[in-house]
Order: structure tokens, then C-alpha cells, then sequence
């Protein structure tokens, strides 16, 4: 799970849905842009099975570190891996949508719709992560059955 977060309302989503991935028992790290170096993070994601992607939405767009880390990983063509788009926005959210396509135009398995969640995640968002978090675990667990 990478994300980058404004107000922390993306990275509570991060969180949730990374501890929901681990309960289903699978293995999850979660790592945040401005913390983790994206050098580091694209190794985790190039021997993992899923990378799931996390973005607030900032003037109708993506949070800038997210737009550049995608960039980033498309040069690298990650092959065979289920994805997903989550993040918070205020007003229009949009940066759920263009990590969708983002992740789309590398040919990824992925998961529709992503989840996003206006302000800070309440009660039912937070069951909304979950949920969103047991789906990407199922799908990867279909993936591995494939291989």
C-alpha cells in the first residue's frame, strides 16, 4: 500500500486498508511517499502481488508525489499484479479516478471502483476500507491460484 495524504484522512484509509489486507493473511507493507524513497517502494512493489495506491485529490487532481511515483512505475512495466486507486478529496475527487486509469494503462488487474471517501473517513468509511481492503485479498488470492 503506497499513499501520500494531506490532512491524514488518506492515510488512515492507508492503514485500515493495509490492516485489512493482513488479516485476510496476507503479507503488507505500508509505505508513504514522503517518507519511504519511491526507489524503495518500487522494489517492494515489483516482488509483491498487489500495490494499491493512495491519493488525496488536490485542485481536481493528484497529490504531485502520487502523479510522480506513478510515472515512475510505468517506466518499470510491473507485470501481473492486482491494483487499486483509494485516497479522500473535499470537494470534486478525482484523484481516485486517475490512479485508476494510471494503473489501467499499465495493463494491471484491476480493481473497480476504487474507494474514495470525502473528508475523514467516519464510521462507515472506515467499513468501507475494510471492505475494500478483504476485496484487493481476495482478488490477489485469485491471482496466485492462476499462477
Amino acid at each position: 500500500v503506497v499513499y501520500d495524504t494531506m490532512w491524514h484522512s488518506t492515510e488512515l484509509m492507508a492503514k485500515t486498508i493495509g490492516e485489512s489486507i493482513a488479516e485476510e493473511g496476507t503479507q503488507v507493507k505500508i509505505m508513504k511517499l514522503r517518507s519511504d524513497h519511491r526507489s524503495d517502494i518500487i522494489t517492494e512493489i515489483l516482488d509483491a502481488g498487489a500495490v494499491v495506491v493512495g491519493s488525496p485529490t488536490i485542485n481536481n487532481n493528484l497529490f504531485p508525489t502520487i502523479a510522480d511515483f506513478l510515472t515512475y512505475m510505468k517506466g518499470l512495466r510491473p507485470k501481473n499484479k492486482v491494483a487499486a486507486g483509494f485516497g479522500s478529496y473535499g470537494w470534486s475527487g478525482e484523484a481516485v479516478k486517475y490512479i485508476t486509469e494510471s494503473l489501467k494503462d499499465m495493463n494491471l488487474r484491476v480493481i473497480e471502483p476504487g474507494l474514495k471517501i470525502q473528508f475523514v473517513p467516519d464510521k462507515d468509511g472506515i467499513k468501507k476500507c475494510i471492505e475494500f481492503g478483504k476485496k484487493i485479498a481476495g482478488e490477489l488470492k485469485e491471482l496466485l491460484k492462476q499462477s
